[in-house]
């Protein structure tokens, strides 16, 4: 018998994804697609009939921005939302900036993928000369998170995500839902791909395998104990989410010469 449900997704298209480069903690606003993502996935949601009484973001714009053209779609702009580091993207360390074909022709698909992919292989991690690096560690809004700057990660696994997202999941989104608020999680793919890791149990091997598209909201149907009744459900047209997918999928192949 469900006794919660969740509905948890990927952002939309953000301006580094259209341009297939490792964003992570870079700011960036929605691309035009990732506003129409953002906004059909409203559309979307209203349609089925549901009604939020929270939001959870990330401290990301595309993440919050994504959140709130769902709720105006919805006409539901009056639902609180709370964000938070803890919901962030992976931190990808060095590879931040870089385009992921071009690294998979540098060192291989395999590689990439195990970077993109895998549960604890972290990437380098970024250095005081990064070209981003001063743009993320002097940004205000981690002046104001609950670690100190110094203890805010300098790369990440998709393992260390999972350890910093589940203090906040356990202690802050946990009880909004046992006190029985419909919850919308407005996150990245590898914060969504860490929970979904953590409430279905699925494998460290498994896991390398689940990959979401930007914009495409998700269904959680839990029981008293928030153990899952069936997989998760991607909402919306199954066959355009397939080949959403075979989309983030190929963002890791080397590019073929037209």
């Amino acid at each position: 018998m469900v006794k919660y449900r969740l509905v948890l997704l990927r952002h939309g298209e953000g301006a580094w994804n259209k341009e297939n480069r490792f964003c992570s903690w870079v700011d960036q606003k929605l691309s035009n697609d990732g506003i129409k993502e953002a906004k059909n996935c409203g559309k979307h949601l209203k349609a089925l009939g549901f009604e939020f009484d929270l939001v959870f973001t990330s401290v990301l714009s595309r993440s919050i921005q994504t959140a709130w053209l769902i709720l105006e779609e919805m006409g539901q702009e009056w639902v609180p939302v709370q964000s938070s580091w803890r919901l962030n993207e992976r931190h990808y360390g060095a590879l931040i900036g870089l385009n992921r074909a071009e690294m998979a022709l540098n060192h291989g698909e395999e590689q990439v993928k195990i970077w993109r992919r895998s549960y604890d292989v972290t990437p380098p991690p970024i250095s005081e000369s990064h070209p981003y690096y001063e743009e993320i560690y002097n940004d205000r809004r981690y002046k104001c998170s609950d670690v100190s700057q110094d203890n805010l990660p300098k790369a990440e696994s998709l393992k260390d995500v999972l350890d910093r997202l589940l203090p906040y999941w356990n202690e802050k989104i946990v009880p909004e839902l046992k006190s029985g608020k419909m919850i919308l999680i407005s996150a990245h793919g590898n914060s969504s791909r860490a929970l979904l890791k953590h409430v279905e149990g699925i494998s460290d091997e498994d896991i390398i395998n689940v990959t979401l598209p930007t914009g495409v909201p998700i269904l959680l149907e839990l029981d008293e104990n928030l153990h899952p009744l069936g997989p998760h459900q991607f909402l919306g047209d199954q066959e355009a989410i397939q080949a959403a997918i075979k989309k983030v999928e190929d963002q890791g192949k080397v590019k073929s010469a037209e």
